[in-house]
């Protein structure tokens, strides 16, 4: 199974390295990454890979939702399935 990362709010020093510490610390596959900086501001898109996460969806959500807070970005994480959903006609 697969989600999608988004991350969204001013660039500072850090907020890759965080966002993909709380990955690895959750035994999450990062796939693929993709990030701008635009003026100032940060956004970035990871797709992740969540079969073998050492905690729930819920748990890395929360995680994810605490580094968002240390980094001042809105962080959102969303299943797959979902994302799919919502981008079909």
């Amino acid at each position: 199974m697969k989600a999608i990362i988004t991350v969204i709010g001013k660039d500072n020093v850090g907020i890759l390295a965080q966002v993909s510490q709380a990955c690895a610390n959750a035994d999450v596959n990062i796939m693929e990454v993709t990030q701008s900086v635009l003026q100032d501001m940060f956004a970035m898109v990871m797709l992740v890979e969540i079969d073998k996460a050492s905690i729930s969806f819920e748990e890395l959500r929360k995680n994810l939702d605490e580094v968002g807070k240390k980094t001042a970005t809105k962080i959102h994480l969303m299943h797959e399935d979902i994302f799919n959903s919502m981008h079909k006609i």
